[in-house]
C-alpha cells in the first residue's frame, strides 16, 4: 500500500533539479501526494535537506556552482540519513557532466541512482552511445545495473523499454510505461522525484520502494495515454498528471508486468 502511504506521510521532496523541468516536477509531486521543495542556494541547502523526506540532485542545466551545493546539501542529508537520489542527466554526452556526476558519487553517499542505460555505463567506463540527454548501450542492461549498484554502493535504476532495478544482489524488472513519456519534457526527471517521494516512505527497502516507484510511473503513463492517444501529446501531459493524482494501488497490483 505504498502508494496510499506516499499520500498520508505528504513526504517534502526536496529537488535541486533542472531549470526545464521545475514547474513539472513540482506539479508532478503534487499530484502524487509529496510536497515538493526547489531549492539552490547554500545558505539554505543543507537546513532543507535535512528536514526533507528525501533529496534529489538532477544535473540537467548544471554547473560548477550548482554541483558544490549540490554537494553541500547530500552530505547535509547524509549526516540526517535523508535519502538521495541522483539523476546524472546527459553523463557521457560530455566529459564534464560525466566528471559532475562521479564527483557527486564520491563525495555524497547516493541511495538511489537512476538513468538510461547510456548515462550509467558512462559512469562505468563502459562504452555507451549519448545523444544530448538520450543514451543507449548494446549489451546486458542487468549486468550493468547490478555493476553500478555494487560500484556506487546503492540501489541502481536503468530505465528503458524494460526497466531494471537493483542493489546487485535482488533484481527487479518493469515492463510498464508507454513511448509517449518520452514526448513529455521532463517524465524522466519528475520519475526521479517520484522514486524520492517513495523511498521517504520506505527507506527500509529502497530496491522495493523504487521498483514500486517506476511501476506505478509506467502505468500512469499507460492509462493516460489510452485516455488521450486520438487527442495529442498535450492532453497526454495533462492526463498522465491526473493519474499520477488518482492511480491507486489495487490498480497498480493489476495492471504491473513482468517484474522479477
Amino acid at each position: 500500500m505504498m502508494i496510499e502511504q506516499v499520500r498520508k506521510e505528504n513526504p517534502l521532496i526536496h529537488c535541486m533539479t533542472n531549470v526545464v523541468v521545475t514547474n513539472f516536477t513540482a506539479n508532478g509531486l503534487l499530484a502524487l501526494g509529496a510536497s515538493p521543495v526547489m531549492a539552490y542556494a547554500k545558505e539554505e541547502v543543507a537546513d532543507l535537506a535535512q528536514i526533507a523526506g528525501a533529496l534529489l540532485l538532477n544535473i540537467g542545466t548544471l554547473s560548477t556552482e550548482q554541483i558544490d551545493h549540490m554537494i553541500i546539501a547530500g552530505q547535509a542529508a547524509n549526516e540526517a540519513n535523508v535519502p538521495v537520489v541522483l539523476d546524472p542527466v546527459g553523463a557521457g554526452a560530455t566529459s564534464f557532466r560525466t566528471t559532475m556526476s562521479k564527483r557527486i558519487l564520491e563525495e555524497v553517499k547516493v541511495s538511489v541512482l537512476r538513468g538510461n542505460a547510456g548515462e550509467i555505463a558512462s559512469l562505468l567506463g563502459v562504452q555507451a552511445t549519448v545523444k544530448g540527454v538520450d543514451g543507449s548501450m548494446e549489451g546486458d542492461k542487468i549486468e550493468l545495473a547490478k555493476q553500478a549498484a555494487k560500484q556506487f554502493n546503492c540501489v541502481c535504476v536503468v530505465t528503458g523499454e524494460v526497466d531494471v532495478i537493483t542493489d546487485g544482489s535482488v533484481v527487479k524488472t518493469v515492463a510498464n510505461g508507454h513511448p509517449w513519456l518520452t514526448k513529455v519534457v521532463g517524465t524522466g526527471c519528475l520519475l526521479g522525484a517520484v522514486i524520492g517521494a517513495f523511498i521517504a516512505v520506505e527507506r527500509e527497502n529502497l530496491v522495493e520502494a523504487a521498483t514500486t516507484a517506476v511501476t506505478f510511473f509506467g502505468i500512469a503513463g499507460e492509462q493516460a495515454f489510452q485516455q488521450t492517444n486520438e487527442q495529442g501529446i498535450g492532453s497526454f501531459q495533462e492526463a498522465f498528471l491526473n493519474q499520477l493524482h488518482t492511480l491507486t494501488d489495487d490498480q497498480m497490483k493489476q495492471l504491473r508486468r513482468n517484474e522479477a
